[in-house]
């Protein structure tokens, strides 16, 4: 309840306020059916939707909510409210199932609150946030008395999680209350960095307090994106090239590395965005890779000519095509995204709200379907993804059931890519740098071959990090493939799926049918036919049933 509620003049005739502020649904039903009136407000004009809202009861709250998404079906089937507009954005409006309408989303009590500012004050979780803004409820509009934004009660409440959401949905941070405070006002009054960091983020991303020629960059989110992903080529071309000239003294060079940090500063506040967050690692990994390709095919090919190592190269460029066609499809198909249409979206609420089921681990409450066994909503792309295995920055895309086989493929021919690469600057120093390791040691050949060539030094230096992060990865994907048969998600949150059999010191998992057997269902390995892998529709699976007959315990139904 809220701050300063007395309890005891609700009792006797309000006892459908206290089903809905426990989220007693059974007995909820019981009254709505016996003719409870829905709509009826309590002394402080405060509704149902409200009260569901502000105890986050999220198996009332969505079916006061929506008129198509009830765990309470019976509230929008008895007239919760009038109508149902297109413009809250309730999908419902092109045909909505419950007769008598859906309630208002903006609805406000007697102190002129709507469910989102409550939500936004009173539940540190996505939900009911999430599904309020499903629904496109006005995220900007204040309230009757302060003039407080969901926003602003998020910043009062410290809720760091619905102002993220919040702000992703295009909250006006500017936006002032009665006394003229704005958003970020309050956060700088509780001294929280991190709320004061993002809201200022927020503002120069819409392009406050820039120059004019700023301004209208900063507003532009393609530029913003493009400046994210180039940076990384920028900066990786300047500390080689810098590290490469002719020159003598070490101070002219550190004052070239300054102003490469300053630009780089610059950029970051100016550009850069956490909404994007994605697009520079991913602009780190191209960089990467195009400054290695121009240093073997500008560098090396010489060197591979004369010593007439023609087949080192075209090694080097196949195994570059399959790496290109690899990262490609994970970084641009689908990853198994669970798609549904209105009706479907509809329908399926309907039939899990009349089993009793219409619970949030089998529910979407912002895509509005029912996920399937091992999919999760990914929060970086805001869907739902079978069989998900994690939201990977490198590739700027989830990986799942479509394209995880080609992130494994492109993580294999990304190892072979850098080692190629580290054997041809071996190669080179060998060549071209007179160094003698077995006579002068390990330090004084590290600095010979850095004084022989800087650039050359640099990307052996990126060539070895991005070999151990690989090579740590794609150990980690293997052994959760064949030894585990789970995906990383599953792995991290086991405890959180029924279906898993979890100890201190191990996971049982009803998908794993033997470190030879879940490769060739994982890559579909065939064989001309010799082999048949069990391929399974992630998307449309939703069930696992014990079977006692059953080697692993389970079977697919």
């Amino acid at each position: 309840t809220r701050p300063g509620q007395d309890k005891a003049k609700y009792s006797g005739g309000c006892i459908m306020l206290w089903v809905c502020l426990y989220g007693i649904f059974e007995r909820c039903r019981e009254l709505v059916e016996a003719g409870y009136d829905v709509q009826q407000p309590d002394k402080e004009n405060v509704t149902l939707l409200h009260w569901a809202a502000i105890n986050n009861r999220i198996d009332l709250n969505p079916g006061v909510s929506e008129c198509s998404h009830p765990t309470v079906l019976s509230l929008p089937y008895h007239g919760a409210a009038e109508g149902c507009p297109a413009a809250e954005g309730c999908p419902a409006a092109e045909g909505c199932p419950a007769a008598e309408g859906c309630p208002d989303v903006d609805m406000m009590d007697q102190n002129g609150m709507t469910p989102l500012m409550w939500a936004a004050y009173r539940t540190h979780s996505v939900d009911p946030t999430r599904l309020l803004l499903t629904f496109n409820v006005s995220v900007n509009l204040g309230d009757k008395y302060h003039k407080n934004t969901a926003l602003h009660w998020a910043v009062l409440a410290g809720n760091t999680t619905v102002i993220t959401l919040l702000l992703d949905s295009n909250s006006n941070v500017d936006a002032q209350n009665i006394k003229g405070e704005t958003p970020l006002d309050l956060a700088k009054q509780r001294k929280n960095v991190w709320m004061v960091n993002h809201l200022q983020e927020a503002r120069q991303a819409k392009g406050y307090d820039s120059p004019g020629y700023l301004k209208k960059l900063k507003m532009d989110k393609e530029f913003r994106q493009k400046i994210m992903l180039g940076t990384p080529f920028l900066v990786i071309w300047l500390v080689g090239f810098i590290a490469d000239l002719d020159i003598d003294s070490w101070l002219l060079k550190g004052l070239m590395y300054c102003g490469v940090w300053v630009t780089v500063q610059f950029l970051s506040k100016s550009f850069f965005d956490h909404s994007m967050h994605s697009a520079l690692p991913l602009g780190i990994y191209l960089a990467t890779k195009f400054w290695m390709f121009v240093t073997w095919f500008y560098w090396f090919w010489i060197d591979i000519l004369y010593n007439k190592s023609l087949l080192v190269s075209l090694a080097f460029s196949h195994y570059n095509v399959c790496l290109f066609y690899n990262f490609g499809k994970s970084w641009k198909s689908d990853p198994g995204i669970i798609k549904a249409s209105e009706e479907q979206k509809k329908k399926t609420i309907v039939e899990l709200a009349e089993t009793g089921s219409l619970d949030l681990s089998i529910f979407c409450s912002t895509c509005l379907i029912r996920k399937p066994i091992r999919s999760k909503h990914c929060a970086v792309c805001n869907r739902c993804i079978a069989k998900f295995d994690h939201h990977c920055p490198w590739v700027g895309n989830c990986v799942g059931s479509g394209n995880h086989r080609y992130f494994m493929g492109y993580l294999f021919f990304l190892l072979c890519m850098i080692s190629w690469m580290i054997y041809g600057c071996i190669c080179y120093w060998r060549i071209h740098c007179a160094t003698n390791y077995t006579k002068d040691g390990f330090w004084l050949y590290l600095t010979q071959i850095a004084s022989c060539s800087p650039w050359m030094f640099w990307m052996f230096l990126n060539s070895v990090f991005h070999f151990m992060w690989v090579a740590v990865l794609i150990m980690c994907q293997l052994y959760q493939i064949a030894g585990l048969g789970i995906t990383t998600n599953e792995r991290m949150n086991a405890r959180r799926y029924k279906h898993f059999k979890v100890t201190a010191t191990s996971i049982e998992s009803p998908f794993n049918h033997g470190c030879v057997r879940n490769l060739i269902d994982f890559f579909e390995i065939r064989c001309c036919g010799l082999i048949r892998p069990k391929a399974i529709d992630w998307t449309t699976q939703y069930t696992i049933e014990y079977d006692q007959t059953s080697g692993s315990g389970y079977q697919l139904v």
